[in-house]
């Protein structure tokens, strides 16, 4: 028995353990292709066709009208792969599946992006269109937004990501127009653009603005001058060259968040010192995602692993976190994924702890009342313990909702039993 205990549990942790479980652009953009759906609206903000890349989860099915956090992925040609890969190892137990949207800024990147016009940059000419991001803002608020949420399976909790001079629009519209996103991630942020004027117009914003609910990582690259080696994190801010500007406007501002963290917002900033600005995406997406998300990640998760949990104690954990994520979503979602809470379900029953597992299989038609799984466990829950009057009456239930074979071979046995 204590060896059956023991392969039980280790196969029930395995099972968990499997449930949790600016770059050259590629001009054909096939790659894309592989990834997501190619998409394209007709913007009247912007006057052009605007194309965006879409990535299902890839647990989407259309059956099911089930809706997803939405992320908006600035330079979409580029870092879409690389979020893509991320929630393929980390969705399900440490952030949300979501709809990835990547907007394609591979035309009129700096116009749509910047945040002020200028006429030269460091002492220098500069001819190229730009100072547009209120009017690229227009366009994601009344335009992309609603094409998204009308022609996808979307919730209204977002997140925007950019790199460089998108790092610099989410910081933008993270001050400007705070109510489009709940979670921002600016990645080696410009905010040197136009001598800082950004930076330097934000202070009473951060100070009198509430941003409870809201989050923002921010990260800046080791290369903090990359003319001399001897500048570090603990002297750049005494540099006072243009080859450390960059550098210095990214820890101003989060120096600036810093002295305003009563205004609510969840803050991380962090230094990548072995990353350049053109590597730093990578692992930015990686921490920014985890930290933005943190609420998320799943707590207790020893405790369906042990058999002296009680089964009260097992009922509180999971109406915890159902109420957690209703809180931070603002929209009530299923604690735990389906297959988690039946894989628990059938780990209580093959260990003869048959209470909770008819709580497990409860949870799952609670949460899943339109999936014809979630009646079919329970069905084989009361084969289990020989009740086949019940066991019939969830069978015949799994089969109102997907009426196939399987199903209607189980309703044929179990009505022999009765």
């Amino acid at each position: 028995m204590k060896n059956k205990l023991q392969l039980l549990l280790c196969t029930g942790l395995f099972v968990f353990i499997q449930v949790l479980g600016n770059a050259q652009i590629n001009k054909n953009q096939q790659f894309l292709k592989n990834i997501g759906t190619v998409d394209s609206l007709y913007s009247e903000t912007l006057k052009e066709y605007r194309e965006i890349y879409v990535q299902l989860p890839d647990t989407y099915n259309p059956k099911n009208n089930k809706k997803y956090p939405v992320a908006y992925i600035l330079d979409g040609e580029v870092l879409l792969p690389t979020v893509t890969n991320f929630q393929s190892f980390y969705s399900g137990g440490f952030t949300p599946e979501m709809v990835l949207v990547g907007i394609s800024n591979a035309n009129n990147r700096t116009r749509d992006l910047t945040t002020s016009k200028i006429t030269e940059k460091y002492g220098m000419p500069f001819n190229e269109e730009n100072g547009e991001a209120n009017n690229f803002s227009k366009f994601m608020e009344a335009e992309l937004i609603p094409f998204i949420e009308e022609n996808y399976p979307v919730t209204g909790f977002r997140t925007l990501i950019g790199h460089s001079y998108g790092g610099l629009f989410v910081i933008y519209t993270l001050i400007n127009h705070p109510h489009l996103f709940a979670n921002y991630l600016a990645i080696d942020p410009s905010l040197d653009w136009d001598n800082q004027k950004l930076l330097n117009g934000t202070k009473e914003k951060f100070a009198n603005n509430n941003y409870t609910g809201k989050s923002l990582f921010m990260s800046l690259n080791g290369q903090l001058n990359m003319q001399d080696p001897t500048v570090t994190i603990d002297n750049v801010m005494q540099d006072t060259t243009d080859f450390t500007v960059f550098a210095r406007s990214n820890i101003s501002f989060s120096n600036l968040v810093k002295q305003n963290s009563k205004n609510g917002l969840a803050y991380q900033w962090k230094l990548y010192p072995r990353d350049i600005h053109g590597t730093i995406p990578f692992p930015s997406i990686m921490d920014g995602l985890l930290f933005d998300f943190e609420w998320y990640q799943m707590e207790s998760t020893d405790k369906f692993n042990s058999p002296t949990t009680s089964k009260e104690e097992l009922f509180n954990i999971v109406k915890y976190r159902a109420k957690k994520l209703k809180n931070y979503f603002g929209y009530g979602v299923p604690p735990y994924p389906e297959e988690l809470l039946n894989a628990l379900g059938y780990m209580s029953l093959d260990m003869e702890q048959t209470q909770k597992s008819k709580q497990f299989f409860e949870f799952v038609i609670e949460y899943y009342p339109n999936n014809s799984n979630s009646y079919n466990s329970m069905s084989e829950y009361y084969e289990r313990i020989n009740d086949f009057e019940n066991a019939l009456k969830f069978a015949t239930k799994a089969y109102e909702i997907e009426p196939n074979d399987y199903y209607k071979k189980r309703l044929e046995t179990l009505k022999k039993n009765n």
